[in-house]
């Protein structure tokens, strides 16, 4: 249900930012604390067999990584290029495209009939990677427009995705029959994290919105959609199986665009969070969408051959 109604609740939040400006203003100085919880509440859900798959199945967790600090960070550079974006919408969509993987990625790969159980794996690894990558890649690609501060960068990271997540995970093992019952409603905690990061955003950026806002959500909607397509045919190319692919290219294409909104208000201006906050919207609908295909062709022969196969395989194993 949290899924279902998130877009309609960043919309929300989005249009309020926009006409009271004062309403997200007045919380803005509080979004890293946001993101921090919304990451606590990340870590809670984990368990340690989420992380045994990397190392059951190394190959197609190496694979979903890889895909995603190489191939978004790219794509956001090329598509700023060719849109010819100016430096601060090109850094903040630069920024968007050197994230981890957003959480609600898992929730989509389950929709669509995917595996669910490597998405989370993905995604895991990817956010505890983002302190060294994150800031790196940002430099690299993102330097080129506006001057960035890696090391700081890099710091706040982990004050706002690293620790909350280890707190969430050592409190999920030491108070487990406690978490479980707070479990259900941390999705909900996850929406209204990001609609308060949106508000905030959006409100430091109202007149942008007006003046470059098609131009945003063309280049948000190229970055999400190349991520997709580049990100299936990247794990295919590597002759993974079409399930693993499936959950490779959801988790590429859909990014943690509350801590790029968060880094690049910080860091660069609140118009450079703009791309950020469009992807949250974005990144949600079109991951809605995309599930519903790949749940409706999850049956076909090709697919079914395909987890056949790697069941198989991995039974032999």
């Amino acid at each position: 249900m949290a899924v279902t109604v998130f877009p309609a609740l960043i919309l929300a939040a989005a249009a309020l930012g926009f006409f009271v400006p004062a309403a997200g203003q007045s919380i803005a100085s509080y979004v890293p604390v946001f993101l921090g919880v919304i990451m606590f509440g990340m870590g809670l859900t984990l368990t340690i067999p989420d992380f045994a798959l990397v190392v059951r199945r190394p190959l197609p967790v190496l694979i979903g990584v890889v895909a995603q600090y190489l191939v978004m960070p790219l794509v956001a550079l090329g598509v700023a290029t060719l849109l010819q974006l100016s430096p601060e919408l090109a850094a903040g969509l630069i920024l968007v495209g050197c994230a981890p993987g957003g959480t609600s990625s898992n929730v989509i790969t389950y929709l669509a009939k995917a595996d669910t159980a490597l998405s989370v794996a993905m995604t895991s690894i990817s956010t505890l990677l983002a302190p060294l990558l994150t800031p790196l890649l940002a430099l690299w690609l993102a330097g080129a427009y506006l001057p960035i501060e890696a090391g700081p960068m890099a710091l706040d990271i982990v004050k706002m995705v690293l620790i909350p997540v280890i707190a969430g995970l050592v409190l999920r093992l030491l108070f487990s029959r406690i978490v479980d019952v707070i479990l259900p409603i941390l999705p909900w905690v996850s929406v209204a994290g990001i609609s308060l990061v949106v508000l905030a955003v959006v409100s430091g950026s109202a007149e942008k919105v007006v003046e470059a806002g098609a131009l945003v959500l063309l280049a948000v909607i190229l970055h999400n959609g190349l991520g997709y397509l580049i990100g299936y045919w990247f794990a295919r190319v590597l002759r993974q199986p079409v399930r693993a692919s499936r959950t490779t290219s959801i988790e590429v294409g859909m990014q943690n665009s509350g801590l790029a909104a968060t880094l690049a208000a910080a860091y660069f201006s609140p118009v450079a969070a703009l791309p950020a906050a469009v992807f949250s919207i974005w990144h949600n609908l079109s991951g809605a969408m995309l599930a519903a295909f790949y749940r409706r062709t999850a049956a076909t022969p090709a697919v079914e051959q395909s987890t056949t196969d790697t069941r198989a395989h991995e039974q032999r194993i």
